[in-house]
């Protein structure tokens, strides 16, 4: 009969989730992205992640409206059979329908501006400290103001990643490769395709690459079987130095965080440097050529090389304070094993992230991911909105029987501290046998 429908079951969506053969499903239809995923914007692996079922939330979450009119051109001609919304999507959804009514995703107040200004002027004081002042504190002080620049710029970089804050798309590029690559010595390219399958798959042990940091740390005692990393395509091996490592991951959380900027240094260079397919590579790598002109000749700029020592490990010691943020926002919340599913998007978020609650006036010193849970949620709202929307999440995990978790930092330094310490004593009990590649698992460590 024309016009009749046809059904795919959900085990037979299931069967197309591989790189040739690449599946979804949205409200129900069903899509064909096998060729899209090459040149998806947010990468392949959000699509291959969730490959084979249906990903309803976390389009929504990752795409305006204005995204549904292209779904067409991959529609296969088949419908989900026994489609089903949860009561927690269907609230979910709600949400986020509402948000979008009342322009949330659209309005993005002046806080761009503000922070373009202040790493504007940043930037200058510490080129006016170094080159026309001579005394060793104003360049200590100098070190750190371009740390918290830095850190400053990150927050405004990963604005730039999830919504679009310029006035166009190319202008928005144009501010992530300036910020990010230029400013920061971090490729946008790297955060992109680490960032987005950390989003998807929160704290999912083998496919979020932010929980992945073997040798130095583990937060699980999963990671003591060697897993392997479904991001990286590798074993995570747990031999007899990552034992060691791990064993006192508490005494050494601080001190390591103090130095993760330069690991985000050498990511970024692995990455532009790999086989891998980089969007804008080449304009990546240029951004990168800037930071590592003008860093290496304002440090030149001091009078000995002690204070361009010391200038160095004052800056990248300054950064660490995002670092620990990051950790904190998930080290000790809930982890899992397993690939993302589109199915259950909200309990999975809410399990994997923890806010950290201040004071208004210290929203500019998180970069707005102290509200982390609704962050995740909704990562295309601009981090203006999310202390408004923080009561409305809060309500509808409570009404779902789902975890809230907001602690201030210093409960969050020690929680996270306390789930280090457990995985350190159990690391004590086990034994593994050597690596062939140390070398390689230690240049892969996120901070």
């Amino acid at each position: 009969m024309a016009g009749e429908r046809k059904y795919v079951s959900a085990e037979e969506l299931k069967q197309h989730n591989k790189p040739d053969d690449l599946w979804i499903s949205i409200q129900g239809k069903v899509y064909n992205v096998t060729d899209w995923a090459k040149v998806h914007p947010g990468g392949d692996i959000p699509l291959l992640n969730l490959g084979g079922q249906d990903v309803t939330d976390a389009f929504i979450a990752y795409h305006p409206g204005t995204a549904w009119k292209y779904l067409d051109k991959f529609f296969t001609g088949y419908h989900l059979k026994d489609f089903k919304v949860s009561e927690v999507s269907k609230d979910y959804r709600k949400l986020a329908n509402d948000f979008s009514k009342l322009g949330l995703f659209e309005k993005k107040g002046h806080g761009v501006l503000y922070s373009f200004s202040v790493i504007g002027l940043l930037f200058m004081a510490c080129v006016y400290g170094i080159l026309c002042v001579e005394s060793f504190w104003v360049h200590f002080l100098c070190a750190a103001l371009l740390g918290f620049l830095w850190i400053q710029s990150s927050y405004l970089g990963h604005d730039s990643g999830h919504y679009q804050m310029m006035s166009s798309p190319g202008f928005n590029k144009l501010a992530q490769i300036l910020i990010g690559n230029c400013i920061t010595g971090i490729s946008i390219a790297w955060w992109k395709w680490t960032h987005n399958a950390h989003h998807l798959a929160c704290n999912s042990l083998d496919y979020d690459p932010d929980l992945q940091h073997i040798p130095v740390f583990a937060v699980s005692s999963k990671f003591f079987n060697s897993m392997k990393s479904i991001f990286y395509g590798r074993t995570l091996k747990f031999d007899s130095v990552a034992r060691f490592l791990v064993s006192y991951q508490h005494w050494t959380y601080y001190p390591v965080m103090c130095g993760a900027r330069i690991n985000l240094f050498l990511q970024t260079l692995l990455l532009l440097f790999s086989g891998r397919n980089v969007p804008d590579r080449t304009l990546n790598i240029l951004g990168i050529c800037v930071f590592w002109t003008w860093y290496p000749l304002l440090v030149s700029c001091l009078p000995n090389w002690g204070e361009r020592v010391m200038f160095v490990l004052v800056s990248l010691a300054v950064t660490s304070i995002q670092h620990i943020q990051f950790t904190l926002n998930h080290f000790s919340a809930d982890v899992y094993v397993g690939g993302p599913a589109g199915n259950d998007w909200f309990e999975k978020q809410t399990g994997g992230t923890i806010d950290i609650s201040c004071s208004t006036w210290m929203d500019w010193f998180h970069g707005g991911l102290q509200f982390q849970l609704e962050h995740h949620l909704f990562p295309r709202l601009p981090r203006c909105h999310l202390r408004s929307i923080s009561p409305v999440v809060k309500e509808l995990c409570k009404k779902h029987n789902l975890p809230y978790r907001s602690l201030s930092f210093w409960e969050a330094n020690v929680s996270t501290i306390r789930t280090l310490r457990t995985a350190a004593l159990q690391a004590r009990d086990l034994t593994n046998p050597v690596p062939k590649n140390l070398v390689w698992e230690a240049a892969n460590i996120h901070g």
